[in-house]
């Protein structure tokens, strides 16, 4: 195991050693990762164990005192190694970001957050803990994000025109999902990013590209912290994002559920979240690059969905019987570029579902949230210029996926319920400039039988009893009639819950 470090990120007294240059700082730890990384739940590894670990930078943001009068912080970046790593993991494991407290003797409320006590090293006898739960480790890192510049490994910054108040309690979203956030009173919610890649995270970068284009359905970022040595492409590595809280909206998912529960009509709603998503697109094709799709780029495209269906038939034989049909869909896009056909391709949103949507209270107003992108998909590929078609599809299995497991429970009326609002999703989306998605059935029967099949194999492995939802699904898209389609519920542990 390498136990490299970075440079000391506080201030200490000339006969304090820095912490974080200590040798046998990560390998005092490491019988304490071995139990705890892997049960948490942005945890992307599990099923395989864990043989080691690799600590690749190291930032002490409070000084980790023995005198017992104060909790220190530390920041770091380990990558796991883990034994038969499928072909998507990067070479060495995965990295992740670690935010420990430190403290002699924690308060009772911190017990259920400790993870252990290192028997040696620097800090031998110590209670190292998961600093997210602790509200004051919390208010630390606002005032750092309030106060800009390098500290060790890290680099704080801020929009110029950010207004950030001083002492806002922080708590925890109890809903732990691929990441950690912490709301700051009723004004702001970080969002620590848990997998790390390097790069620019979509949730920094989508989300500060549409506050230049004055779109105002994304909450602009106030403050992020980065690593402050740029990757090769001279790209930062995004770890946390802050942006404004939204207190008193819905999120859309829950929304859906509570319009299904009484039978009430959702279209009005469906109608106007297409139009908050097309503005979105609107605004990311006008400030972002774009391209045109055509032949080479279609038959890559669905050169790619097809080796994912024969995967996930090979996965989850329930889907076997339905292979060669579903590969018609993508045969059809491919064909469509041979025929001529192309289509626009931008930045998207990437994992858009009703869970990552917010109506006001007060003026019935759409946001869109979360711009990560499927978490589990390597970075370069949620960075890549795709058809907004995608995004499309994509919320119109989030209203099946709602209709299926609702109080309903997919009876005839909610069948029809979500019929009926995925066509006033659409009509919304045409009607505030974006391409009606109805426009292009060859791509959206492709992306919609893609989605549908990723569904099938989470559901697979990790909720057999939801597998009926996009089996439901797979058997009309196979059989060639209309498409019923939902959420990706990789982001969640209830069915379109927000990620």
């Amino acid at each position: 195991m390498s136990d490299t470090a970075s440079t000391r990120a506080t201030r200490h007294t000339p006969d304090r050693r820095p912490l974080v240059s200590a040798p046998d700082l990560l390998s005092s730890l490491v019988p304490l990762f071995a139990d705890w990384v892997p049960r948490q739940r942005w945890f992307a590894g599990k099923g395989r164990p864990v043989t080691g670990f690799t600590l690749l930078s190291a930032t002490e943001l409070l000084p980790c005192t023995d005198d017992g009068t104060a909790p220190g912080l530390l920041q770091l970046l380990v990558r796991t190694q883990q034994s038969a790593p499928p072909s998507r993991t990067p070479a060495g494991g995965d990295c992740y970001q670690l935010l420990l407290g430190v403290h002699p003797a924690p308060p009772p409320r911190l017990a259920p957050a400790v993870i252990g006590r290192p028997g040696r090293g620097p800090l031998r006898g110590r209670a190292v803990y998961d600093a997210l739960l602790d509200s004051r480790l919390c208010g630390l890192l606002l005032e750092r994000l309030r106060a800009p510049g390098r500290l060790g490994a890290l680099r704080f910054c801020r929009e110029p025109d950010a207004v950030i108040p001083s002492g806002l309690p922080g708590r925890p979203i109890a809903v732990e999902q691929s990441n950690s956030s912490i709301v700051y009173g009723d004004s702001f919610i970080l969002k620590v990013f848990r997998r790390i890649e390097p790069g620019i995270n979509p949730d920094l970068e989508l989300p500060r590209a549409l506050a230049d284009a004055k779109c105002a359905r994304v909450p602009a970022p106030a403050a992020w912290f980065e690593s402050a040595v740029p990757e090769e492409d001279g790209e930062p590595t995004t770890l946390g994002v802050l942006q404004p809280f939204l207190p008193g909206s819905a999120d859309g998912w829950q929304l859906a559920l509570n319009a299904l529960a009484v039978r009430a009509d959702f279209t009005g709603s469906a109608r106007a979240l297409g139009h908050a998503t097309a503005e979105v697109h609107t605004a990311l094709a006008q400030t972002l690059p774009t391209t045109e799709l055509r032949r080479p780029q279609l038959e890559a495209i669905a050169a790619r969905m097809t080796e994912r269906l024969a995967a996930t038939a090979r996965a989850v034989p329930v889907l076997q019987p339905y292979r060669s049909r579903l590969r018609t869909a993508f045969d059809a896009l491919a064909a469509a570029g041979g025929d001529g056909r192309s289509w626009a391709a931008q930045r998207i949103h990437g994992d858009l579902h009703l869970g990552q949507t917010l109506r006001s209270a007060d003026e019935g107003r759409w946001s869109l949230i979360d711009f990560e992108g499927e978490p589990a998909r390597p970075l370069a590929e949620r960075r890549r210029l795709q058809p907004a078609v995608r995004d499309v599809a994509a919320m119109l299995r989030s209203f099946d996926y709602a209709a299926r497991s609702g109080p309903a429970g997919g009876d005839p009326w909610a069948l029809e319920w979500a019929r009926r609002t995925r066509d006033a999703f659409c009509l919304g989306y045409a009607e505030a400039g974006g391409l009606d998605p109805r426009s292009a059935p060859a791509l959206m029967r492709a992306y919609e039988t893609d989605k549908a099949i990723y569904e099938v194999l989470y559901e697979a492995r990790h909720r057999p009893d939801w597998l009926a939802v996009p089996m439901a699904a797979i058997r009309r898209l196979a059989a060639g009639g209309e498409q019923t389609v939902g959420v990706d519920p990789s982001r969640s542990a209830r069915p379109g819950g927000q990620g």
